[in-house]
């Protein structure tokens, strides 16, 4: 026998649960939850409005340096592309996000956008023809905030979420991994 905790896989099956992947069952463990695409349409619906509140915020507080980072973020992200790394790509799409979040100054908002961090970002990813779209509205909020134009960010990110949800629904269904039901 291992002497290995049990612990992370209790905690990770918890916060899997928290988020509506698993189901808990008394005595018989847990079974993945069944995804509906209103459940997803919710999700990023509040996403949606929350990005859009984090850019326009980020607008009004972005700092010199915090441009030049989300520039190289923006960088990094088409390198990843390039080499093909769906992890080094979610994670370089996660650190130019991040650095919107953090120009808000907004710690609360922080930390709901971190809760609700996309756990489908692999999927649209994973979608070559996605790459170019992606890169082009990458380019456009960071222009925005370049700017600090609220009204053109905030366009920017409902497009970029708006594309992210069509692409994930349609990969998601693709796989058979989401149902119709309401």
């Amino acid at each position: 026998k291992l002497g290995v905790s049990r612990t992370p896989v209790r905690e990770a099956i918890r916060k899997l649960e928290l988020e509506g992947l698993v189901l808990m069952i008394p005595r018989k463990g847990a079974e993945v939850a069944e995804i509906t695409i209103k459940d997803l349409e919710d999700v990023l619906e509040v996403r949606a409005a929350l990005e859009e509140l984090a850019v326009c915020d980020a607008c009004e507080n972005i700092t010199e340096e915090q441009i030049l980072a989300l520039k190289e973020a923006a960088d990094n992200f088409q390198a990843a592309l390039e080499s093909d790394d769906l992890v080094k790509c979610a994670e370089t799409d996660m650190a130019f996000h991040e650095i919107i979040y953090s120009a808000t100054n907004n710690k609360r908002l922080l930390q709901i956008l971190n809760n609700l961090r996309d756990r489908y970002r692999m999927e649209y990813l994973k979608e070559p023809g996605t790459h170019k779209l992606l890169l082009k509205e990458h380019e456009a909020i960071y222009s925005a905030l370049k700017k600090h134009d609220k009204a053109e960010a905030g366009s920017a990110i409902r497009i970029h979420i708006e594309n992210q949800r069509r692409s994930i629904i349609s990969s998601l269904r693709d796989a058979g991994r989401i149902t119709e039901q309401v």
